[in-house]
């Protein structure tokens, strides 16, 4: 009884070794075959998995170095209350340190994301202006004024030079003591000692005394980011200003000067930089909902949320085109895993129809095929989600998906074995010539959703920063429905070219052709198509974004550099051009807010315009010589002629000129000279006019009138001119605008160079002649066009955009070149039958190779032009959706037909066809081409 209890599971668990074992010797039978079912589910799931994380690691990196690029008013949340008196009448009170307290309980009153944000905070207590004077003041006939500033932190921050810091109490009747920056107490003829006086508006006198000298042990510490800094004086503004400084004192010390009854300001600063890309949103919406609803006595100053949305719109449209990547990429693995299943089981047809013959139910075949993908394929897909998960990047929740791809991939080959329904050894070459009623339905069906994905991304767009399955894989459903079209098209002239070949001597064209027409491989076509329309798609893509690059860069730089300032003497020109690396320069001069008046200079009641006056051929030339695409119209070419000159308007403005009755003369008012104009021609951008400004007027330098003074500005009595005089330009003496910058051209120059020539040639107009200006203008910047074109490829979300680029073009590339593989092999046995037959009629291998030739290139070069010609097209579909013009500054992302694309295509084809014919090659050798004439098609 034991012994027959026991024989049942025992026999039971010997049946299951004995099952086992033979799914692992049919393993290792097809070895090739699982191998390469199995590479393709790991290269599966590594995507599934290592996609997203690498792409949310390029998101965070570019947000920090994002934000890490921003100046300090763009990170910075500040809360300030009034400034006020705090005290008075002699009382001192614990004022400072009572309100530097509230640093805490400000912080807990944030929005939730914003609170998290706060990577550093600040408080900072400061008087008011008042007048410093003192003997060491006097001995220089200095005039200034200070603030007296506590900010906690600051001997952290800094090193001392001479003598101490302010002591943390003040006795009655004692000075206040400060510590200055080395800059100021050196400028001022100030030292540790020095004895002063501080003179409040409202307050009583304070005597100050400066027991310190510091220097800033990092000046990029965001405790200096305060203005007025405290690391140097301010130079006066125009004659009688003061200087003006900034003097620290410890919470005593401005407690005592507070009891004087100076006015006092209290600031709260808070720097956002703990940020993670998916709270953006939150802190975006947190910030303005503060500066909507201060708390109660305070304001609150933050320019945060315009680089930060700008962040998010960038790395919402990179992440939506990555997804529409994305899709075309794991369509292309999900194609090669169905071949790679179809290709595997068409070899065991044989096998499975003597297992059906033997008694078998006809799913045995595909229960067998499902045990050994279940041994190879999961596992797989576990290696490839196991590497993927080594990338560095956070968990995106995508292990759903990687578990939903190991089951399709697993599911692959016994589906693919059900299917294969063709007796083994027919000629799938001639049964599939007339396509059956569910093949052709389910073509119409891909042709519809197609047209319908199509119509619906035109009227709704993509999301951005969202994915919607059906409109991401519109480029793929576009590109399977052009490779289903293009199948059914392929024939017809492959028939006419039949007819051409069967008249010409030889018969290897005839026979090549003969074969491509009749070719079985709608597989591995479909994949090409897909594949090359993704790569190409990413290569015009990334080409309309860097030329988009280009023209912003030119518009806000349209030569080599731009020096700007506020007025600069017309000679700096000439300056510019002695300066090493510089060919040439030309005048450029640019006001906003002005007024448009009619001929009598009547304000004409219309909104405020920008206007430009330019040198039209110097700036022609400049340009050319930058090598900057720069047109310039004939308009701004023209020399001086009677009348108004010739202008050229925005659309808008000069429709509101018509409607006014002052296109054919108006008048605007630049520097104090009444400059006539008439409207010549219109344009929707100009270089150095900005892209948000869309009213604008552009003059010809060259072509201006005698200047006529409005008698709003005292008149340089230097010549405007370029450096080298335009025709009809004013002369030597004459009167008219200055340039407020100037355009140069040239290689190797020094940057500073041009500031110090552009400040020198500000100096100049400023004291040259009998005019001499109230205020020191600002410094010369110099911008140059390869600095401004850099800024806009590099940092923020260029990264992950790039790596969707280089993903795309590589991937889908590499898997073309798979797929053309696969569309060799798909027809390696019929090839090899024929070629037998061939070589006993004496065929050469020459004749041979020459034969393979002309039967694949059709094919290939269908599939790879089709792909390109969909990959060219998607953009111009898809681009409008996708939000691009947020990695170009604003400008609209223009897809247009690129040579390289057709080399790219010339070169696949090439190396597809050099990989087609290696391939055949190796095949008939492992299949010994004797021996598959001997043993029949069978096989």
């Amino acid at each position: 009884m034991n012994r027959g209890g026991t024989e049942g599971p025992r026999s039971a668990v010997f049946g299951g070794v004995a099952a086992l074992a033979g799914v692992v010797r049919r393993v290792r039978a097809f070895a090739g075959q699982f191998l390469l079912l199995g590479v393709l589910a790991l290269v599966a799931a590594l995507l599934v998995t290592g996609v997203p994380r690498t792409a949310d690691r390029l998101a965070e990196q570019g947000l920090r170095e994002h934000v890490a690029e921003r100046p300090a008013a763009e990170r910075d949340l500040t809360l300030a209350a009034a400034e006020l008196p705090a005290g008075g009448g002699g009382v001192v009170a614990p004022v400072t340190a009572t309100r530097g307290r509230e640093l805490d309980t400000l912080q807990a009153d944030l929005p939730e994301a914003v609170r998290e944000a706060v990577q550093s905070r600040w408080f900072l207590a400061e008087t008011a202006f008042g007048r410093l004077t003192g003997p060491d003041l006097a001995a220089k006939n200095y005039l200034v004024v200070t603030r007296l500033r506590a900010a906690p932190g600051v001997t952290g921050a800094a090193t001392l030079t001479e003598g101490r810091w302010p002591a943390e109490a003040v006795g009655a009747g004692q000075p206040v003591e400060v510590a200055l920056a080395d800059d100021t107490a050196r400028k001022l003829n100030l030292r540790a000692g020095s004895r002063l006086r501080f003179s409040g508006a409202g307050g009583e006198p304070v005597p100050v005394l400066v027991v310190g000298v510091f220097e800033p042990v990092r000046t990029g510490d965001g405790i200096w980011n305060t203005l007025p800094s405290a690391l140097r004086v301010t130079e006066p503004a125009g004659d009688a200003e003061p200087y003006e400084m900034v003097a620290l004192t410890s919470d005593a010390g401005l407690d005592a000067a507070i009891a004087t009854g100076v006015p006092v300001r209290f600031s709260w600063r808070y720097r956002l930089g703990d940020l993670d890309v998916a709270d953006l949103g939150a802190v975006i919406d947190g910030v303005r909902r503060l500066e909507r609803t201060p708390p109660a006595g305070l304001s609150v100053t933050q320019a945060v949320d315009v680089p930060l949305r700008q962040f998010l719109d960038a790395v919402s449209a990179a992440r939506t085109l990555l997804a529409v990547i994305a899709a075309g990429m794991f369509a292309t693995v999900a194609g090669l895993i169905v071949l790679a299943a179809r290709l595997a089981a068409r070899r065991r047809e044989a096998e499975f129809a003597l297992l059906v013959a033997r008694g078998g139910a006809p799913t045995s075949g595909a229960r067998r095929s499902l045990a050994e993908s279940v041994l190879v394929v999961p596992p797989a897909a576990a290696l490839g989600w196991l590497l993927g998960r080594l990338l560095p990047g956070s968990t995106a929740g995508t292990d759903w998906l990687v578990l939903v791809a190991a089951v399709l991939a697993t599911l692959a080959l016994p589906l693919a074995t059900l299917g294969s329904s063709a007796l083994p050894g027919g000629r799938r070459d001639l049964s599939g010539r007339r396509a059956g009623g569910r093949r052709l339905t389910l073509e119409l069906l891909v042709v519809a959703l197609a047209v319908l994905a199509t119509f619906l991304i035109r009227r709704r767009g993509l999301s951005p920063g969202s994915v919607d399955p059906l409109l991401v894989s519109v480029p793929v459903l576009l590109a399977v429905a052009a490779a289903v079209l293009v199948l059914r098209l392929y024939p017809w002239p492959l028939r006419l070219l039949g007819r051409v070949a069967a008249r010409m001597r030889g018969s290897v064209t005839f026979l090549g052709v003969a074969g491509a027409s009749r070719s079985a491989a709608t597989g591995p076509v479909v994949v090409v198509v897909v594949a090359v329309a993704t790569a190409a798609f990413c290569g015009v893509v990334a080409g309309g974004i860097e030329a988009g690059r280009d023209r912003t860069a030119t518009t806000a730089v349209p030569a080599s550099a731009l020096v700007d300032g506020e007025r600069l003497a017309p000679d700096t020109g000439a300056a510019l051009q002695r300066l090493p690396g510089v060919r040439r320069s030309t005048p450029v001069l640019r006001e906003g807010a002005l007024r448009v008046a009619d001929a009598r200079g009547v304000d004409a009641g219309l909104a405020a315009v920008t206007v430009l006056l330019v040198d039209g051929p110097g700036l022609a030339e400049t340009a050319r010589d930058a090598g900057v695409d720069v047109s310039v119209p004939p308009v701004l070419r023209a020399g001086r002629s009677p009348g108004p000159a010739p202008a050229l308007v925005s659309p808008g403005l000069a429709a509101e000129l018509a409607r006014a009755g002052l296109d054919g003369t108006a008048l605007v008012t630049l520097q104090g000279y009444a400059q006539p104009f008439r409207v010549a021609d219109t344009a929707e951008g100009f270089p150095l006019v900005p892209p948000d400004v869309d009213r604008f007027v552009v003059l010809p330098w060259q072509a201006l009138p005698e200047p006529v003074s409005a008698g709003l500005d005292t008149p340089s009595p230097v010549s405007p001119g370029p450096v080298s005089p335009a025709p009809g330009a004013a002369g030597p003496g004459a009167t008219g605008p200055v340039p407020t910058a100037f355009l140069v051209s040239g290689d190797g120059f020094d940057v500073e160079a041009l500031r110090r020539a552009g400040d020198e040639g500000q100096r100049r107009y400023q004291t040259g002649g009998s005019f001499a200006a109230g205020e020191r203008p600002r410094g010369a910047e110099v911008t140059t066009w390869r600095g401004a074109r850099q800024q806009l490829g590099g940092g923020g979300a260029n990264g992950l955009l790039v790596f969707g680029f280089a993903a795309g073009a590589a991937g889908g590339a590499a898997f073309g070149l798979l797929a053309v593989a696969f569309a060799v092999l798909a027809g390696a046995r019929t090839r090899a039958q024929v070629l037998s037959r061939l070589r006993t009629l004496g065929l050469s291998r020459r004749q041979w190779r020459g034969l393979l030739l002309v039967e694949l290139t059709p094919l290939v070069a269908a599939a790879l032009l089709t792909g390109a010609l969909m990959g060219a097209l998607l953009p111009l579909l898809l681009t409008p959706a996708l939000g691009l013009a947020a990695f170009t500054g604003g400008e609209p992302v223009r897809v247009a037909f690129s040579p390289g694309l057709v080399g790219a295509v010339l070169a696949a084809g090439a190396v597809a066809l050099a990989l087609a014919v290696t391939v055949e090659t190796v095949n008939n050798r492992r299949m010994r081409l004797g021996e598959v004439l001997r043993l029949g098609e069978g096989s």
